[in-house]
């Protein structure tokens, strides 16, 4: 679903309207940052999840004999 741009001006005259024209640029600094943490943690977050190959070992396993 995509926002065109009649949607994006009513979403930012709500913002307005709630925040005042003051506050603005306090909250988009603060956008930007929450932003560019999740794209931090996202990143590392890839990297740990990468698939490792699986180490072979020689032994072989023993019966349990009883």
């Amino acid at each position: 679903m995509k926002l065109g741009p009649f949607e994006i001006i009513a979403i930012l005259l709500v913002i307005l309207i709630i925040f005042g024209a003051g506050k603005l640029p306090q909250l988009f600094d603060m956008f930007a940052k929450w932003k560019s943490d999740f794209r931090k943690n996202k990143e590392g977050n890839a990297e740990q999840l990468e698939e490792k190959p699986a180490v072979k070992t020689k032994k072989k396993a023993k019966k349990n004999q009883e």
